[in-house]
C-alpha cells in the first residue's frame, strides 16, 4: 500500500482519479468506496442516502448522496451499471467511512453493462497513484482518520 501526506492509495484497487475507489469481484460486479483523501476532506460523515439496489445510472449521474457538517455531495456513478446492493452499515452509521474506508465502509455494488468500458474509466497501478498524489497536492490534504 502507498501512502502520501498521510493517505492510503491501495494498489490493488481502481481508481477513478477524483475521489472513488474500485474493486472487481469474482462475479464480475465492483464495489465502490470513498478513497482515503475524499473522505478526509468531506470531514465526518453524517447522512448517507442511496439509490435502491436494481436503480440503473449512467455515467456521472449520482448514486448516492453523502453529508458531513462542512460538505454535502453526490456520489457519480464511474461507469453505467445496476446497483446489486448498498452498505447497510455505512446506511446506519455513516461516519463508518471516516475510520475505515477501503475495508468495511465500501459504499455500494455496481454491476457494469459492459465490464470492458467499466475498465476503460477506471485507473490502477502507477498513473492512478500519481494521479491521486497531484489531487492530494491540488487540494493540500493531510489525510485522517476520524476517532470512535
Amino acid at each position: 500500500m502507498s501512502e502520501y501526506r498521510g493517505c492510503e492509495i491501495p494498489e490493488d484497487l481502481y481508481y477513478d482519479l477524483d475521489y472513488l475507489w474500485a474493486r472487481e469481484e469474482a462475479d464480475g460486479s465492483f464495489t465502490l468506496g470513498l478513497t482515503d483523501p475524499a473522505q478526509t476532506m468531506a470531514g465526518r460523515l453524517q447522512y448517507t442516502t442511496f439509490k435502491r439496489p436494481g436503480t440503473h445510472r449512467r455515467q456521472g449521474k449520482t448514486l448516492a448522496r453523502l453529508e458531513s457538517g462542512k460538505w454535502a455531495g453526490g456520489v457519480p456513478a464511474p461507469f453505467d451499471g445496476t446497483i446489486e446492493e448498498v452498505n447497510a452499515a455505512v446506511t446506519a452509521q455513516p461516519d463508518l467511512v471516516n475510520r475505515a474506508p477501503y475495508d468495511e465502509a465500501w459504499l455500494l455494488r455496481l454491476r457494469p453493462d459492459d465490464p470492458e468500458t467499466a475498465r476503460e474509466h477506471l485507473y490502477t497501478g502507477e498513473r492512478a497513484r500519481e494521479s491521486l498524489e497531484q489531487w492530494i497536492e491540488r487540494y493540500g490534504v493531510q489525510c485522517m482518520r476520524c476517532a470512535d
